[in-house]
This record gives C-alpha cells, structure tokens and sequence, in this order.
C-alpha cells in the first residue's frame, strides 16, 4: 500500500516530504538544543520542555516557540 503511494506521488512531491522533514529536522534539533543550554524560572521547566518536545512530535517545537521565551529566565550582558 504505501509503495504503491511513494510510486504514484512523482518526483516533486518527494522533494517537497523531503525538504519538509529536513526543516522540521532542523527545527526539532534547535528546539531541543535551546531547551539545554538556557536558565527557566523554574527548575522543573526544563524537564517539562523537553517531554512536551519528544512526545508531541509535530507540535511541541512549535509550541515551545511560541510560549518557552516567557519560561526563561532573560539576562543581558
């Protein structure tokens, strides 16, 4: 079944899956590598990030994007 759908879908829709999970590769990877190396209010938030991003694949780094800066502690230098 599934070959037979990577058979029909033609070159262009390949490149497009594969560019697709290249960028949420990318995207994935920042998030967690940002998770790791900040400073969170609480101590328990990093913890908490980095389950929300393994376990919920497709929207935890955008969630994270949108609503980690206000978890983190903010120093300038």
């Amino acid at each position: 079944m599934t070959l037979s759908f990577i058979q029909n879908m033609g070159g262009g829709s390949i490149i497009i899956f594969l560019l697709f999970g290249l960028v949420y590769g990318i995207l994935w990877i920042y998030c967690l590598v940002d998770i790791l190396r900040s400073d969170f209010k609480d101590s328990n938030m990093k913890i908490i990030w980095i389950v929300v991003i393994l376990f919920a694949q497709l929207i935890g780094p955008l969630v994270y994007l949108a609503m980690g800066k206000s978890t983190k502690i903010t120093t300038y230098s």
